[in-house]
Order: C-alpha cells, then sequence, then structure tokens
C-alpha cells in the first residue's frame, strides 16, 4: 500500500515518466514496475469523472431503479421510501411512496394534504380481476364500513379503470398519483386509464391497504414510511 501510494503520488506530480524504461534491463520487469502505477492513475481518473462511482439521485431495490425526486401534476415529490412484497397482492411486486415532505408516520402521511404518488413495479403476472380484489380487501380491513359505503360508486369506477389497465406483466410500472385538482388517476407505463376518481378519502383509502392499521405486509409499511 505504501508502494502505491508514493507511486500515484509521483505520478500525479509528474516525477516518474509515464512510460519509463525498463529498469532492470528486463520487459518483464519493466512491466512489473509500470502496472500498480498504471491501475492507480486509472482508478483515480475514473473516480474524478465519476466512472467508478455510484449514480446519485436514485434508489435500487430487487435490481430496479427509483429516482430520488420526481414530478407530478407540476410539482416536485421526494422519494419516502420504498418495499419489496412477493407473494398475495399484485404476486410481487416493489412499491415506491412519493410525497412533498419525507414522512416517518403513517397517519402524518394520510393526515397530510396535497399531490401523492404511490407506485408499483410488477415482478410477476397479474390480472385485473385479482388486482382489484386484493385491493377492495385491503380497504374493506382498513376502513369502516360507513366509509366503505361513502366510497362505494367510486370502487366501481376504479374497479372498471382496473380493468381498462388489464393484465399487468413483468416490468410494467403502475403509477397511482393523487392531486387535489383531478382527483386519483391510474396510469399504466405511464399511460394513464379511466377517468380520475375524485375525492381525498379516496386516495387515503387506497394509501391504508399499505399504510393502515392492518397494512397487506408489515415490512411494507415500514418500507414505505423509511424504515
Amino acid at each position: 500500500m505504501a508502494y502505491q501510494v508514493v507511486c500515484l503520488t509521483a505520478m500525479l506530480h509528474r516525477r516518474i515518466p509515464p512510460s519509463p524504461g525498463p529498469i532492470i534491463g528486463s520487459r518483464a520487469q519493466s512491466r512489473f514496475h509500470q502496472t500498480p502505477c498504471r491501475v492507480l492513475v486509472t482508478l483515480a481518473a475514473g473516480l474524478a469523472l465519476g466512472v467508478l462511482a455510484p449514480a446519485a439521485g436514485a434508489t435500487e431495490v430487487a435490481g430496479l431503479r427509483f429516482d430520488d425526486a420526481v414530478r407530478v401534476a407540476g410539482k416536485e415529490l421526494q422519494l419516502n421510501g420504498t418495499a419489496l412484497r412477493s407473494g398475495l397482492l399484485l404476486k410481487g411486486y416493489v412499491a415506491a411512496l412519493y410525497l412533498p415532505e419525507k414522512a416517518r408516520n403513517a397517519t402524518v402521511v394520510l393526515g397530510t394534504p396535497g399531490i401523492k404518488r404511490l407506485q408499483l413495479r410488477i415482478l410477476r403476472e397479474v390480472d385485473p380481476t385479482a388486482f382489484s380484489k386484493a385491493m377492495q380487501k385491503g380497504m374493506r380491513e382498513n376502513n369502516s364500513e360507513l366509509q366503505m359505503q361513502m366510497l362505494s360508486t367510486r370502487l366501481v369506477q376504479f374497479e372498471r379503470t382496473i380493468d381498462q389497465v388489464g393484465t399487468a406483466r413483468k416490468g410494467d410500472v403502475i403509477n397511482l398519483d393523487y392531486s387535489p385538482d383531478a382527483g386519483t388517476v391510474v396510469a399504466i407505463n405511464g399511460t394513464p386509464r379511466g377517468r380520475p376518481i375524485p375525492g381525498d378519502d379516496f386516495y387515503q383509502a387506497v394509501l391504508r391497504v399499505f399504510l393502515g392499521e392492518h397494512p397487506v405486509d408489515g415490512d411494507v409499511k415500514r418500507g414505505l414510511l423509511g424504515g
């Protein structure tokens, strides 16, 4: 290590020629002395250019990259957390939650008004019927009967929207975006489906599937809350 540091320092200050002749008169011996310096200089150049450094501004989960910030309805949102889920709901996905400001408490997330995004990266094929049933089951487990009655008409609209989404396959990206002006917009691979579903209370019901008192998965809830 001491030799490598001295060698690199000398090279950077041009005290050692970049391509010296044989030191002991042997070509093999010459390569032995040149190689450490060349490797270290290449490493230093790579680090200086950012070639060997990990890319900033993104989070990776299960081989999938999530931007640390996205724009939804003209507003920049921050990545609050991500979570891997395999089995049951959606038969496998990675979820990401984007908020105007990061929050570590589910009550704060649910009670904070404004634009939000819940993103699902599909890992296994799932048909729209299974998607709808799983979401509605999660809503029933995290909302009162009165709340479900108030949502009933919009749940029918949501089910029709999911039918328009169709079968989700591995690699598909489903966004459930909310803005006070438009309501809940469901999109697959960037293409919106159906009509926007009005009401902040509906989007809260969607989020409770993942962040409620009886979430689909405790690890998913912790992950979305940045745990």
